[in-house]
């Protein structure tokens, strides 16, 4: 697809950039076009210039995320260094752009005292991806910490909306009002209280390196947790831990983890969690849903 960018911001556009340099799982093929603002006003300016209708993906961290191989007709917008603020606002209240990696919440509020919020450090996404699926990791919840977030519609309106205006469950989101589908997170202000969790960072992510494959590329969990149950359980159980398709490969230490041991495709991947999911649903009589996000075209 070829697209017509302004002339006030095609310094900053990289056309048929390879999405692999910007995922966790090291694959995925190209955008069309690549964006990557130095602030918010110029995301907003930006995203206002473009025609209507124009395909539009955000990307934080690229975790969560399986860019297919044949890569993203339309533009991806990197939201790091745009939306990068964090802030305490009053006594408990801290404001959180949506670029800002969940790690960096857990040691801010480390040094400001409050808590509990040290699970956030395994959240390997930014907040902007942990609004918009109600992350959450050893216990805690992004929207359980949510006052009101800030969204953007397809026009370029900012709104504040209140946790009301969402329906929230276990890693699912969406707005009650369905003509607001399309906004997406800018920002949300979290509240916490006076920390009780000392130390508590530092336990979970030692926790984290001993049960995850940290360090490896992977995309953090594949598949959401059925009620009741574990998908690590289910799918160690069913025997499918170290098992491979290609490069892809069920990781042997945490079995919820797909890794790409270096020459993985994104058709690897997809097929590897297509296996995984026919085996635990014949053999352990469960569906297993994906909690990552599949995105872009096949090669």
């Amino acid at each position: 697809m070829s697209l017509a960018i302004d002339p006030r911001f095609e310094s900053q556009v990289r056309r048929d950039e390879p999405l692999s340099r910007h995922t966790s799982w090291h694959v995925g093929g190209p955008a069309d076009v690549w964006f990557e603002p130095t602030d918010r006003q110029q995301l907003l300016d930006f995203l206002c210039s473009l025609p209507g209708g124009t395909p539009l993906l955000w990307i934080g961290l690229g975790s969560n995320l399986l860019v297919r191989d044949g890569g993203i007709r339309g533009v991806v917008v990197s939201t790091q260094s745009a939306l990068g603020t964090i802030e305490q606002r009053g006594d408990y209240d801290v404001y959180v752009e949506a670029g800002v990696p969940c790690a960096r919440i857990a040691r801010q509020c480390e040094r400001w005292d409050l808590g509990p919020a040290g699970w956030f450090a395994g959240i390997p996404g930014t907040l902007g991806g942990a609004l918009a699926m109600n992350a959450g990791a050893f216990g805690g919840d992004t929207w359980q910490h949510v006052v009101c977030v800030e969204t953007l519609d397809e026009l370029g309106g900012v709104h504040s909306r209140e946790p009301e205006a969402f329906r929230v469950g276990y890693r699912h989101v969406e707005p009650i009002d369905t003509a607001r589908s399309g906004e997406r997170f800018l920002s949300a202000t979290l509240r916490f209280a006076a920390r009780s969790d000392a130390g508590a960072m530092r336990d979970l992510l030692e926790r984290r390196r001993q049960t995850q494959p940290i360090g490896e590329w992977s995309c953090g969990s594949v598949f959401t947790n059925p009620p009741g149950d574990h998908a690590a359980r289910l799918i160690e159980t069913a025997g499918l831990k170290g098992c491979r398709i290609g490069g892809a490969e069920v990781s042997r230490k945490h079995a919820n983890f797909i890794l790409n041991t270096g020459d993985a495709t994104a058709r690897d991947i997809e097929q590897l969690m297509a296996h995984v999911q026919r085996e635990v649903a014949r053999t352990q009589g469960c569906t297993l849903t994906p909690e990552v996000r599949i995105v872009g075209e096949a090669a």
